[in-house]
């Protein structure tokens, strides 16, 4: 019963199509019981991250102290020192389709040991937790057939979010590897740079071949970028 899910469908935003099933973002309704218990284990597996310094410096998801607010500062005062310095700053904002609902169990259960050292039972745990998982939908008093779930992490769950993080902690290295800066928030992903006015071309060349490293990373993992979604932005005075 504890890996059981009642799918409810929620609209994404007022404005989208209803009668279209991508307009919807499905949320799992899980036991009460079954979520107190993610919650002890969420309190043990972040205080274990704490004290080995295994969280990501980059990401301001669900962690204490960080926020929305951390994201935005952190991607905006890049781009205002990189202006007052007089340079160019080019920023693109990346988006994923459906990215927890596409998690490989295997993949992630292998981050989870080789990464980050979890092993042993604490392992065991997290395999029985992500894995033979049914959900149903629901809409009303109607519901649907059971499926087994094969991919993904719970909508709604105390501990998805946080193990969609650790599935994607690769993604920082790769993008400094560049010599940009990324910043990550939950599933949305941003990477910045800057350089001197007459650098532009380069600056582009460099960023394209990082988003080009970033989607073929992406592809084994079994995620995909959203590039309806995903924008890339150019920054500077209004002199320049």
């Amino acid at each position: 019963m504890f890996k059981s899910a009642l799918i409810t469908p929620l609209i994404k935003k007022p404005d989208l199509e209803s009668t279209d099933p991508r307009s919807y973002r499905p949320i799992s309704n899980l036991s009460v019981v079954s979520k107190l218990l993610e919650r002890i284990v969420f309190r043990q597996l972040y205080s274990y991250l704490s004290a080995a310094d295994l969280l990501l410096r980059l990401q301001s998801a669900y962690r204490t102290h960080q926020s929305t607010e951390t994201a935005v500062l952190k991607v905006l005062t890049d781009i205002l020192y990189a202006v007052d310095d007089g340079d160019l700053s080019v920023l693109a904002l990346l988006d994923l389709s459906a990215a927890f609902d596409t998690v490989d169990h295997d993949i992630l259960l292998t981050r989870l040991k080789v990464s980050f050292g979890i092993g042993g039972a604490a392992l065991d745990w997290f395999q029985s937790y992500l894995t033979i998982r049914v959900e149903c939908v629901r809409r009303g008093s109607a519901r649907s057939t059971h499926k087994t779930v094969r991919f993904g992490v719970p909508h709604g769950s105390v501990l998805g979010a946080l193990l969609f993080i650790l599935y994607t902690a690769g993604l920082i290295d790769l993008i400094e590897g560049y010599g940009l800066n990324p910043h990550l928030y939950a599933n949305d992903t941003q990477i910045q740079g800057s350089c001197r006015p007459g650098s532009a071309s380069q600056l582009q060349s460099i960023l394209s071949a990082c988003l080009d490293e970033v989607s073929d990373w992406m592809r084994p993992n079994r995620l995909q970028l959203n590039t309806a979604k995903s924008e890339i932005l150019w920054c500077s005075t209004t002199r320049r």
